[in-house]
This record gives structure tokens, C-alpha cells and sequence, in this order.
């Protein structure tokens, strides 16, 4: 699809984004690949791409943007804190069909941080309203921001609405909580999703104190019957690793969370529909665990699926391996 017929989708999906349901953006995992399969499941959760950083994108050698046009509404996660970089690659991402700019302000690795850029941002609202001011006078999709509920010491609930005021304020509406502050110093990026804790009432208080902004919640949440409970306080949800852990759990989302009447996926029936992406990804020259990887958990909680997820991993990787791994894969939970 041309650039002209990518803006074309993305105006029509843009319109439609509902934001009751959607999955992080997370590193390695929410790739091109795991995406059309999460997108099988739900047509309504909206799909991050992993974090890209503009210098990926402005002097890379590989096609960052690229993505399935099934993928749609589907929003693009940029990392940095040059605006004019930002602007440049928003530009583009809007150019290709992107439905949402996202600017990640909650990432809390050394690495993101030596690049200026994360939850180190929290700190500096200026310049996050600066980058959002510049990406929003050349895309007319929404650009929205990540972020936690505070950083290091500057954990109270005045520092968080002071960055709102600020973002906001330069045109930011839409804003994604993380409700666990980061550490920046002393914690890897593993331990910055367990400690400390969680604090929920803190994004509830936010959306009453600022009803007019669009506020999802991040953090901890994995099942729908909790993101039932955290809607009854905030406008959309976003879930993370148990998404991809458990990515079956999206195959009731439209129904449960967003109101549509239509049958419910059986596993099987997601399997099957992957199968013609997969052949084509083979036929492109693409090798079999590159997408395997991210369906393993599809049986997760069913009987046999330790035999499912031991046959793909140990088969998957092999020279020439096809669909017919995925087809024994599946018999063998029935061995069981």
C-alpha cells in the first residue's frame, strides 16, 4: 500500500481508536509478527508498536515503520527528546498510516536515560511539552504520552500534576499511566516493574481531578475482570506482559470490555487463522521462529500445552522447519 492509501486508512482509523483496551508497547515482544496475531483476536484493542527511537528511524538501515495494514488502529511508541527529531519521525509514522503518535516518558533503563529520553522526561515537562507541541504541528493523528506516577524521590501526587498541567497545556489530551513510580538509579528494568508498589487510587485520582483528559491505566493488570474494575474509574486499560504470556485472554476483549455481540475464537481457530501469514513470512524468505516465539502461549492453561510450547521450541528453529511443526505441535497436546 502507497503513502497516499496509507493516509487514507489512517484517517478512517483514527476516527474509530478505542482506547477501552490496549497492549504496551514492550521491547522484543510486541513486534510486527506478535501484533497481527494479537489482532486475530481483538479487532478492538489498540496495538503499540515496540519503543523506536528517532535516531533508529532517521539513521537506521532498516524499515522501522513497517507494519501489517491489519494492524489497524495501531500506534507508533517513539523514543527521544529532540523535538525536532520527534517531529520528523512523526511526519513519517503519519505519512505511513500510524493511527497515534506515542512519546514513551516511563521507560527507566540506563540506556534510555543516557539517550535523554524515558522517565528521566518526567523531570523535564518543558521539553515534554516542547516535543508534543512540535509533533502535533505536523500530524493530525493524536499524539499522546506514556509515563509513570513519579520518578526517584519525586514521587508526590503534585509533581505528577504538575507534568498533566504542563503536557497537557501543549495540546496533549491522552495520557497512559504507569501506576508505579521509577526508579532511575539502584533497580534494573525488571525490578522497575515490580517495586514499588503499584498504586492505582493515584490514576484514579487523576482522572477525577482532570475528567476532561482521556487517562488509561498501566501496571500489574492481568485478567478482564480486573480491567472491568479499573474502568469503572479511568477510560481505557493497557496491559502488558500478560498480553503476550497469555495472549488467548484477547479473544474476549471485544466482547467483555467493549460491548460487541460475536462469537468467540476457539484457540484452534486463531491457530488456523495464522497459518496463511506464516506461509507467506516463509515464502518471503522469513524462518518459522520468528513468529512462533510469540504464539507459544496460545494454549497456556489448557491441557497438554506444555507439549505444545516444548514441540515448537524445540523444532521452530531448525533449517527449513514449516507449518507442519505447528500441526504436530498441536497433535501432540492431544497425546496427553
Amino acid at each position: 500500500m502507497n503513502s497516499k492509501e496509507n493516509s487514507i486508512t489512517a484517517g478512517s482509523s483514527a476516527k474509530s481508536i478505542n482506547r477501552t483496551f490496549s497492549i504496551a508497547p514492550m521491547l522484543d515482544w510486541t513486534d510486527r509478527h506478535y501484533r497481527y496475531f494479537a489482532r486475530l483476536m481483538s479487532a478492538q484493542a489498540l496495538l503499540y508498536t515496540e519503543m523506536v527511537t528517532t535516531g533508529a528511524i532517521i539513521h537506521g538501515k532498516g524499515d522501522y515503520l513497517a507494519y501489517n495494514d491489519e494492524e489497524h488502529p495501531l500506534a507508533l511508541q517513539l523514543g527521544g527528546s529532540n523535538a525536532v527529531d520527534l517531529a520528523t519521525c512523526a511526519k513519517l509514522a503519519a505519512e505511513r498510516g500510524y493511527d497515534e503518535i506515542n512519546l514513551n516518558v516511563g521507560c527507566p533503563s540506563d540506556r534510555v536515560q543516557n539517550g535523554r529520553f524515558g522517565a528521566c522526561l518526567m523531570a523535564e515537562p518543558e521539553l515534554v511539552a516542547q516535543c508534543v507541541e512540535a509533533m502535533r504541528a505536523v500530524v493530525d493523528i493524536p499524539v499522546t504520552v506514556k509515563t509513570r506516577i513519579g520518578i526517584d524521590e519525586q514521587d508526590s501526587y503534585e509533581f505528577l500534576t504538575q507534568f498533566i498541567d504542563t503536557v497537557s497545556a501543549a495540546g496533549c489530551d491522552t495520557f497512559i499511566i504507569h501506576a508505579r513510580k521509577a526508579w532511575l538509579q539502584g533497580l534494573s528494568p525488571k525490578e522497575n516493574r515490580e517495586i514499588p508498589e503499584l498504586d492505582y487510587p493515584r490514576v484514579y485520582q487523576l482522572k477525577r481531578d482532570y475528567p476532561h483528559l482521556n487517562l488509561s491505566l498501566n501496571g500489574g493488570v492481568k485478567t478482564l475482570t480486573q480491567c472491568a474494575e479499573h474502568l469503572a474509574h479511568v477510560d481505557g486499560v493497557m496491559v502488558g506482559r500478560e498480553a503476550y504470556q497469555n495472549p488467548y485472554m484477547l479473544a474476549q476483549v471485544d466482547q467483555r470490555l467493549c460491548g460487541e455481540d460475536k462469537p468467540v475464537l476457539s484457540r484452534d481457530a486463531v491457530l488456523e487463522k495464522m497459518i496463511p501469514y506464516i506461509e507467506k513470512h516463509l515464502q518471503d524468505g522469513g524462518r518459522l521462529n520468528h513468529i512462533t516465539r510469540h504464539i507459544t502461549g496460545l494454549y497456556q492453561g489448557e491441557v497438554g500445552s506444555r507439549a505444545w510450547r516444548r514441540y515448537v521450541s524445540e523444532n521452530a528453529h531448525k533449517p527449513g522447519a514449516g507449518i507442519e511443526v505447528l500441526h504436530q505441535a498441536r497433535a501432540s497436546m492431544d497425546l496427553k
